[in-house]
């Protein structure tokens, strides 16, 4: 019996080494289109109609959402956490109108600050083409990594570290 569990057990460490290789995999060729230049924007406009001007000197988090997306309801308790501790800035796409992205907000508990690209100004400008994406930028607004797919916590503060 012992033996069964040991085989078992190992099958499901090497599937899940496995899935997350091609999971990142997937993550970079689905990358390699996104726009990389370095950060032109310095303020965005929130749902609430008030302005937010990004910090300089620290890193940024761009995440590119949508209410709709089931990876990215999974993913947002995430962004919600790292929001608390660096500057993040979430863009929701294809959403609706604020007041419905201002409700899925509030029937989530997110806080976050959100940008409503309804006009796909933002999707066009990064080349987003699946959902979620995320950029990380440095202090001095170049882009240090992209993610196209879920990102876990941990996954987000490593890579926040390897930037400060």
């Amino acid at each position: 019996m012992k033996e069964k569990i040991k085989k078992y057990a190992k099958e499901g460490l090497i599937s899940l080494v496995l899935l997350a290789i091609f999971m990142n995999a997937l993550s970079y060729y689905r990358s390699l289109d996104l726009n990389k230049d370095k950060l032109d924007i310095n303020t965005f406009t929130l749902l609430d109609g008030s302005v937010y001007k990004v910090l300089e000197d620290k890193p940024l988090i761009i995440h590119f959402w949508a209410t709709w997306c089931p990876t990215c309801k999974f993913e947002a308790a995430n962004i919600e956490k790292i929001s608390k501790d660096y500057e993040v800035i979430t863009i929701a796409l294809q959403s609706g109108t604020k007041e419905e992205i201002k409700k899925y907000l509030q029937e989530n508990n997110l806080t976050f600050r959100v940008v409503n690209d309804e006009n796909g100004d933002f999707s066009s400008k990064f080349n987003i083409k699946a959902f979620p994406t995320t950029f990380i930028y440095d202090k001095e607004k170049n882009i240090k990594f992209t993610e196209v797919g879920y990102t876990t916590t941990a996954g987000l503060y490593s890579r926040m570290a390897l930037v400060k």
